[in-house]
């Protein structure tokens, strides 16, 4: 596959890729489509929506964004960034920690704005960990991205929905070789400018989650072939990062 862009990119993502494209290639099949739905590098920044379906989804999803031309920027759990070896390479790539739970959460807001004001693509898991649904689709989503969009409403939102890499399951000498397939959709850039000088409430935030959510949930449907639940699931854990 070639690139449909070609950004710079610094010492640490092309190490990345390196790793990466290799990886996701021995592991999984890969069918995906409409790429060229997210904005080019010289259309200026772009916030990327995603379900979250495995641990492991990242590194394909990292593909994904990479392989539409863009730079990923991935707002990732603090806890990641420490790490050995993985931690480092993480804060060398410009990737994004973000503290789930905490007074710090502002701060990693702050983090993806000036990203996205740089003309970078930041990359969220609007859930902020793996679906707890139990048939997997996406569930009730934290209100951060919302906080995002009124941070910066004239940012365009892509939704995709993804599917596959949680029949994996954990990694095995006797699986080796089995490729799993790796299905995600791009959806239509979401416009959300309408929403530019709205106060946080809670009813704003909630609004704009789901607006978000149901677009990426409308993608997995169309990968699963099948309708989609009306309601969002809703976890009862929260998760806190701590420094």
């Amino acid at each position: 596959m070639s690139r449909l862009h070609k950004p710079k990119a610094g010492f640490w993502i092309r190490t990345w890729v390196s790793i990466l494209y290799p990886l996701d290639g021995l592991l999984f099949r890969i069918r995906w489509r409409n790429l060229e739905r997210i904005p080019s590098p010289d259309q200026g920044g772009v916030l990327i929506a995603i379900n979250h379906v495995s641990q492991i989804d990242t590194v394909l999803m990292a593909r994904l964004v990479w392989q539409s031309g863009r730079v990923p920027r991935f707002m990732i759990k603090a806890g990641v960034f420490g790490w050995p070896i993985v931690g480092g390479m993480m804060k060398g790539a410009g990737q994004i920690a973000v503290y789930r739970g905490t007074s710090d959460a502002a701060q990693s807001l702050r983090d993806a704005v000036t990203a996205l004001e740089r003309g970078e693509a930041v990359v969220i898991y609007p859930e902020g960990t793996t679906t707890k649904d139990p048939d997997n689709w996406p569930m009730e989503a934290k209100t951060g991205i919302a906080r995002l969009v009124l941070l910066s409403p004239d940012t365009p939102i892509v939704p995709i929905g993804q599917w596959g890499p949680h029949r994996m399951g954990g990694f095995s000498l006797k699986r080796f070789g089995r490729r799993r397939p790796s299905l995600a959709s791009v959806g239509e850039p979401l416009d959300m400018s309408r929403f530019r000088g709205k106060e946080p409430t809670g009813a704003i935030l909630r609004e704009i989650t789901d607006e978000i959510m149901a677009a990426v949930r409308a993608e997995v449907a169309e990968l699963r072939g099948e309708p989609a639940p009306s309601q969002f699931f809703v976890p009862e854990k929260s998760y806190v990062d701590k420094r």
